[in-house]
């Protein structure tokens, strides 16, 4: 396509110009920007099925989605998943029949293929809702944390999962679940800390797992949205305690610290789209009944541009529907 200039002389539009007309061309050009196999589905499993804030499934429940996933083309699955019982050490969630383990047998038993990747943190375990134990005054007791997560990443690791995820950014968690996966037989398993700045974003997931801290708002170790320097050097220190990959959260506000980290790192980073965002960023069509995902895929669009290896989202089937 030519142009003529103001001054009379013809000039070429390029062929990667939007202006290019042609449908075909501009299909050749332009590459399927997200596909279902840029993101992860988030699952809440709930003992039994529940009204909540968000959307929670059972275990009874999870061998259909895997295989819609897996039909779908996706090719991860992040759990979290609730607890009846609490006390004031985690030890239950060590249990071999808790709900996690269970739910990551339902899941590769139904799909052996999708990577399962867990949470392993003490707030659906404690008695005060909180990410770590405590000692008798009431303050954060590391070494006792750093033991019991670490001892969480194992029982993940026997009953399944293929990845786990130390969640309550205390720094030696990362470590102790990377040694205690070595001495145990699990060297194949991978170790997926989250960095997290704090948000009020969290509240619908907290709300529907039951893990709010008495206490009130619990960001004791997360990173004040403002410090993107400790947000990178936190991450960057994760891996060297021996994190193989990265959860950011919440993904809208870690574009930034996505970016840099991408140019620091080669390690695998997942932008992890938070209960908040799913609720502003997504609704229900009247007319169709169907979600409206379309604000999601724009922002894992720019998250893929940014250097995210995949986002995490509890919209990835009905993404994976729109994209397929």
């Amino acid at each position: 396509m030519t142009v003529i200039a103001s001054h009379g002389l013809r000039t070429t539009t390029r062929a990667t110009s939007p202006l290019r007309s042609r449908p075909a061309v501009r299909n050749f050009l332009e590459p399927q920007t997200l596909t279902p196999a840029d993101l992860s589905m988030v699952l809440l499993v709930t003992m039994e099925p529940a009204d909540r804030p968000m959307p929670t499934v059972t275990v009874a429940e999870i061998p259909a989605v895997m295989r819609e996933a897996s039909r779908l083309g996706l090719r991860s699955v992040k759990l979290f998943a609730e607890s009846a019982e609490r006390d004031n050490t985690g030890k239950i969630s060590l249990e071999t029949d808790v709900l996690m383990s269970r739910a990551i047998h339902a899941c590769k038993d139904a799909e052996p293929s999708i990577a399962v990747m867990t949470e392993t943190c003490l707030c659906s375990y404690t008695a005060d809702g909180v990410c770590y134990l405590t000692d008798r005054n009431g303050r954060p007791d590391v070494a006792a944390t750093v033991h019991v997560t670490a001892l969480q990443a194992v029982a993940h690791a026997e009953a399944g999962a293929d990845i786990v995820g130390p969640a309550s950014m205390l720094l030696g968690t990362t470590g102790g679940a990377r040694r205690a996966l070595d001495e145990t037989g699990h060297e194949g398993v991978s170790v997926m800390p989250h960095v997290i700045f704090w948000s009020s974003l969290y509240d619908g997931f907290r709300l529907t797992m039951g893990a709010i801290p008495k206490a009130g708002v619990n960001r004791d170790f997360q990173i004040n949205p403002g410090r993107a320097d400790q947000f990178v050097d936190t991450a960057l220190r994760m891996e060297a305690d021996g994190a193989d990959m990265i959860l950011l959260e919440p993904a809208q506000f870690t574009a930034d610290v996505l970016a840099t980290l991408r140019k620091q790192t080669r390690a695998p980073l997942f932008p992890f789209s938070v209960s908040g965002e799913y609720k502003a960023f997504t609704h229900v069509d009247s007319g169709t009944g169907r979600r409206d995902v379309r604000l999601l895929i724009e922002l894992f669009t720019m998250l893929k541009r940014a250097g995210a290896s995949a986002s995490v989202t509890y919209a990835a089937l009905d993404i994976a529907r729109q994209l397929s």
